[in-house]
């Protein structure tokens, strides 16, 4: 932006990665112990919490005088991103029954992708004021919906499952009630979620003084890390770099002026927020997995179609078809993302986690997130200056291997009680794979066996109807010798 230019000078390629990606690492040391805190304070307390933090951030960017006080700005709003983020999916899920929870728990990702758009046009419009004021609004934007989610938080119902694993339960019928939930349905969860009775304060302290261990206990170990694994790929996909240096990508194939890449970049945002729409409605109706492995596929075919295009001279510039296919091929990416990974990895993330982890395990997910997401905001400036082909490889590599760990270690959670989904997660790859080849011996041994039957049923008719053949002709044979 010009005026964010005029204010603070031009960066190199290095400081431009740092200051866009000053905001991840705070975010992703905070997001440590968001799991913590929700399960101490509770889930709306520590969205507020996180919320005001942000809020007071943001203010602090739009005030600055100079980078020194502008980066500290990023990194306070990091650490109240941090605390408020992953919370936010927890909550949802825990206040929805089965058959909802993906549509409800879609809308966290709508709104994101509806923000995508709203703010690359804010911006695009605010580059006409001439005053500091160009680049100052947007942060004030931020600030003041920040507050305004704090202010909210104590008007929401609490989580019934977070009030029963707090020893609360007499607070959790009214929960329901103002959730307009039937308690009848969430019976079975909240009875499945209740600490036993043999625990004592003592060991209910204890346990939660040792969650980041408890996560990664055997029993949990699975979930957790494969949570860490699936929203740290989402970084690697390549996602956040399109949409983090979207006008220095579109300047890259081509688009040269300031406003026409900044007009490009909101168009993805609006690709993004539209075809996230019938993902979100959707969520349920498509396999948490069987999405994983479609998005997989297409986000690698698109880069490495990008890749190629570069790293074999078809994009000259401004001229030429090469920079229209890949832009046409940007657009085809964030679609598939919006479509698959984009839904279906945070909800998936959250929802794998058993009930006593959940909290503590999806603010891990959050902050591998994050960290890989700040590595990628650091690199790709500096990966797009010194190579034009290299970055797409290196992404599509990336979503290859993660479609293969969603073949290999991602069972389906779709339509399934938050209690009842890490039963997938019991057996080893090992017994999968044998019961799996039991499954389909069995199925041939039964279609070899109906074979045979049937085969045996048609001998027996064929030789029965010869039999009365011969039978008849031997009756008229003995009638003519008769006559």
């Amino acid at each position: 932006m010009p005026g964010f230019a005029d204010s603070f000078g031009i960066f190199s390629p290095t400081v431009h990665g740092l200051v866009v990606s000053s905001i991840l690492l705070p975010a992703a040391f905070t997001s440590f112990f968001a799991g913590h805190l929700a399960d101490r304070v509770g889930r709306l307390n520590a969205i507020m919490i996180g919320a005001t933090i942000f809020g007071v951030g943001a203010a602090l960017e739009a005030g600055s005088v100079s980078l020194g006080m502008f980066i500290p700005g990023r990194a306070l709003a990091g650490i109240g991103e941090g605390f408020f983020l992953s919370t936010v999916v927890v909550y949802i899920c825990e206040i929805c029954p089965p058959e909802r929870r993906g549509p409800v728990a879609s809308l966290v990702q709508l709104l994101t992708t509806l923000g995508i758009p709203v703010g690359y046009f804010i911006c695009y419009g605010s580059m006409k004021i001439k005053s500091s004021y160009s680049w100052r609004l947007p942060f004030i934007i931020q600030a003041v919906l920040a507050t305004a989610l704090a202010g909210f938080c104590p008007f929401l119902p609490p989580s019934p499952r977070w009030l029963i694993d707090r020893g609360r339960p007499s607070q959790a019928g009214p929960a329901l009630e103002r959730l307009q939930l039937s308690q009848r349905r969430f019976q079975h969860e909240l009875e499945s979620a209740r600490p036993s009775t043999g625990e004592s304060k003592g060991s209910e302290l204890e346990q939660s003084k040792n969650r980041f261990l408890l996560v990664f206990k055997k029993q949990n170990r699975k979930q957790t890390l494969l949570g860490m694994f699936l929203m740290g790929a989402m970084q690697f996909s390549g996602i956040d770099a399109v949409l983090y240096y979207a006008p220095v990508i579109f300047r890259q194939a081509g688009l040269s002026s300031t406003e026409s890449s900044f007009l490009a970049s909101g168009v993805t945002g609006i690709v993004i927020f539209v075809s996230t729409i019938p993902a979100s409605f959707l969520s349920d109706h498509w396999g948490r997995r069987t999405s994983s492995l479609w998005g997989a596929a297409t986000l690698a075919f698109c880069m490495m179609l990008i890749g190629s295009l570069y790293a074999s001279g078809s994009v000259q510039g401004s001229q030429g078809t090469g920079r229209w296919a890949v832009i046409v091929t940007i657009y085809l990416f964030t679609i598939s993302y919006s479509v698959t990974w984009s839904v279906g990895f945070k909800l998936y993330a959250s929802e794998i986690q058993p009930p006593q982890t959940r909290a503590a395990a999806s603010s891990l997910a959050q902050s591998a997130n994050w960290i890989c997401n700040f590595i990628v905001a650091l690199f790709t400036p500096i990966f797009i200056a010194h190579s034009s082909y290299g970055l797409y490889f290196l992404f599509g590599s990336a979503i290859l291997i993660t479609g293969f760990v969603c073949l290999v270690y991602m069972p389906e959670s779709r339509g399934k009680s938050l209690q009842t989904i890490h039963e997938g997660f019991d057996e080893s790859l090992c017994e999968k794979l044998i019961r799996h080849v039991q499954h389909r011996w069995a199925k041939r041994g039964e279609n070899s066996g109906a074979i045979e039957v049937q085969t045996r049923v048609e001998s027996t008719d064929s030789e029965a109807s010869e039999a009365m053949i011969e039978e008849k002709q031997i009756h008229e044979a003995w009638k003519s010798s008769v006559a």
